[in-house]
């Protein structure tokens, strides 16, 4: 089992440092709506992988990895969804870094929407668990272990999004962010836009 835990906690923490999606989205809301932003999308994106992790547990996964319409359906919506939040971010240059004046339960609900959708639409983290579920955590792995390696997976991911977040949301990166507003806007909807863009000729 220590096995098992090594190599879960090296492979969550390189698929965490790996500028994807994810990333993107989080840091976007974090730089537009602050911490309260950055860590509802956050967890919107946790949510998202435990919904990956159910289906792989259940072997819905394989059915996805295995059928080309499937997956291409999970495919192309993600590209879709990544691209439409790109070209809305890449022309709202002149949108002010501060919502805290918006209402805030219609806050809310937005940012942990993107960022659960944001993930539940990446193709990338279906593959990914999909691995997991078949080269470390088996079927002949006992139920305990397994919830370990779960609850160690997402306390892993968990500690990174709070740090994150809470480094990017620091005074100083702020306020170097508010400088360049229409160039941080472009720049991420440009990201948004080029990930969308992979995500749609990603090959199985």
């Amino acid at each position: 089992m220590l096995d098992q835990i090594l190599v879960i906690l090296g492979i969550t923490t390189l698929i965490m440092i790996s500028p994807g999606p994810d990333m993107v989205i989080v840091m976007r809301n974090t730089i537009i709506g602050g911490r309260a932003a950055g860590l509802k999308s956050s967890l919107g994106v946790l949510t998202g992988n435990l919904v990956h992790i159910t289906y792989c547990a259940i072997g819905i996964g394989l059915l996805i990895s295995q059928s080309i319409l499937a997956f291409n359906i999970l495919k192309y919506a993600g590209a879709a969804y990544l691209i439409y939040l790109g070209v809305m971010s890449f022309f709202a240059s002149d949108t002010k870094l501060s919502v805290r004046d918006l209402e805030p339960r219609a806050v809310s609900q937005r940012w942990f929407l993107q960022g659960f959708l944001n993930n539940i639409l990446n193709p990338k983290g279906t593959l990914f668990y999909l691995g997991v579920f078949t080269m470390v955590i088996t079927p002949e792995t006992a139920t305990g272990t397994t919830l370990l390696l779960v609850a160690i997976m997402m306390a892993v991911s968990a500690a990174f999004w709070i740090f994150f977040v809470f480094t990017l949301d620091t005074g100083i990166v702020r306020r170097v962010l508010e400088r360049g507003q229409k160039l941080v806007n472009r720049i991420f909807g440009g990201l948004l836009i080029f990930l969308g863009i992979r995500v749609a000729f990603l090959e199985r």
